[in-house]
């Protein structure tokens, strides 16, 4: 059915895909400052909104719980990863809980065909399956880390049946990027045949390690990094003021000084950290181009103005597993190899924040946020900046009210907690999302919580840190001492939350990637 007026539009219920990327960093995109070319992310952000204070939770698993119930991780049973504590530490089961609906779930009691592809990792080792939560139909890998068929630990299921790698239900020579929106188009054939609005749940794996992308998207890239870190973060960072993403008045943080300065390096180590940002920018390429297809394929469907798009990440760049990086392999950024930036490059990617994935600092939790609805969103509002802070457990309230759905109380004979996001659907338009309580964190013992312009941040060892968000985005000023009345209001609303959603103490040794208070100490000095 092809739909050709606004009049129209309005009396259909809107499809709507959520696309969510893996490890990437806020300034990873072009439209959020890269180099990296990633023209179809960068047309939807031009033909709709980008959102410059879009949140997660710092980590993939909880991330995903929480995008897929609308409530805090630990409430869903994922405060941390895939570890479960037992019965006794009902926030640490590792698989969503059933106090929690998913997406699918609500959307489908709406009248929504539901379909997910890719990256699941919310308890599938537990019993808690795509299959099982809401999903019509669902092609998904359990956790990821892998983008080949011949990758390491390659695993795929459709619909519940594990597939062989080299099945005849799979393309020949599949790349996880592409498979996941080749898949996702076909389910929603499905959806339009069966004369349902559609929700797509599309979740990358990309540019998650271990980086692999095929050779000739490499090559392209490479030569192009022998510049250096410091250089690339300075380049992203004059291209966000220049985009007007940022504010010109927040200041750069100085590199972690753990990273050694780019002129330090030899030839042989500029080669290979060259190399490893080359692999990293042919992952982005790759996801950039799969959306792309993804696009072309709604548009032949004659049903692109009329769905949503959501476009984010679960977390900051990744400096995993440290300085170093990895750069394994005989052929980096095959099947056989295993390619991690390191933490130079992962400063770039969070470009202008402090930190990364694992941390509460804005560079762990902000991520890009593209939203597209050109039946929706008025001609007027196409390209601007929606500076209302949003978080992943938004998401689901913007379904539902986009869906005419009913969140429940009970599901299953089962209560359900309630909802924590808000709807996004206002700023669609311009108008207030009028959220009634702060957004709050807690990963590995690293928390904060942001309320209006005022966020309190620490990490685990750390005395709470103050900062005015509207002022000082990248975290310079610490006025803790300033407005101690302050610190201490939003202590007592931490304190609070974190006792209602169940979270503990974090008892295990992390290691650290950011030297904080060195850093900060350097940061003093800038003027």
């Amino acid at each position: 059915m092809l739909f050709t007026t606004y009049a129209t539009f309005a009396q259909q219920k809107p499809n709507v895909i959520v696309i969510l990327a893996d490890d990437l960093g806020y300034a990873d995109l072009g439209c959020y400052g890269s180099e990296i070319p990633t023209p179809n992310l960068d047309k939807l952000a031009q033909n709709g909104l980008r959102l410059t204070s879009f949140y997660n939770t710092a980590r993939c698993c909880p991330t995903r719980a929480a995008l897929l119930t609308g409530v805090y991780s630990h409430q869903a049973g994922i405060g941390h990863m895939m570890e479960d504590k037992g019965a006794d530490h009902p926030a640490y089961r590792a698989q969503l809980n059933d106090k929690s609906v998913t997406i699918a779930e609500v959307m489908k009691n709406a009248g929504y065909f539901t379909a997910m592809t890719g990256k699941w990792h919310v308890g599938q080792p537990h019993g808690t399956v795509p299959w099982k939560r809401g999903f019509d139909r669902s092609l998904n890998a359990p956790a990821g880390g892998f983008y080949y068929g011949a990758g390491k630990g390659a695993k795929l299921f459709l619909d519940g049946e594990e597939l062989a790698n080299d099945s005849d239900k799979l393309p020949e020579n599949w790349y996880t990027t592409d498979l996941w929106t080749d898949f996702g188009l076909r389910f929603i054939d499905e959806g339009i045949a069966a004369k349902k609005p559609f929700m797509l749940y599309l979740a990358h794996n990309a540019p998650h390690f271990p980086l692999q992308a095929p050779e000739e998207d490499i090559a392209r890239f490479r030569g192009k990094y022998r510049k250096g870190y410091e250089k690339l973060r300075q380049e992203r960072y004059e291209k966000q003021i220049r985009l007007g993403l940022i504010d010109p008045s927040w200041k750069l943080p100085p590199m972690n000084p753990n990273v050694p300065k780019w002129e330090s390096l030899s030839q042989a180590e500029k080669e290979k950290y060259d190399h490893m940002m080359a692999v990293y920018a042919a992952v982005i390429y790759r996801l950039d181009k799969s959306i792309g297809d993804l696009v072309n394929g709604l548009k032949k469907r004659g049903v692109f103005d009329n769905t949503v798009i959501l476009f984010v990440s679960d977390n900051g760049g990744n400096a995993e597993p440290g300085i170093e990086g990895k750069f394994e392999g005989e052929k980096p950024g095959s099947a056989e190899s295993s390619v991690f930036i390191g933490q130079g490059w992962a400063e770039a990617a969070c470009t202008p924040f402090w930190a990364y994935k694992h941390h509460t600092h804005e560079g762990g939790i902000s991520s890009p946020g593209i939203i597209s609805w050109p039946a929706g969103i008025p001609a007027s509002r196409n390209g601007k900046f929606e500076k209302q802070p949003a978080h992943i457990i938004d998401i689901m309230a913007t379904l539902a009210d986009l869906g005419g759905a009913e969140y429940p109380e009970t599901f299953n004979n089962q209560p359900i907690q309630p909802l924590e996001g808000t709807s996004l659907r206002p700023a669609f338009t311009g108008k207030p999302i009028n959220r009634k309580n702060p957004l709050f964190w807690e990963h590995e013992g690293n928390r904060a919580i942001r309320d209006g312009k005022w966020k309190l941040v620490a990490e685990r060892s750390e005395k709470w840190q103050l900062y005015d968000i509207d002022k000082d985005r990248t975290e310079l000023v610490d006025l803790s001492s300033k407005y101690p009345e302050v610190v201490k209001e939003l202590e007592r609303k931490y304190a609070a939350w974190y006792k209602r959603v169940g979270a503990e103490p974090y008892d295990k040794d992390f290691k650290w990637f950011y030297d904080y208070e060195k850093a900060k100490n350097e940061a003093a000095s800038i003027k």
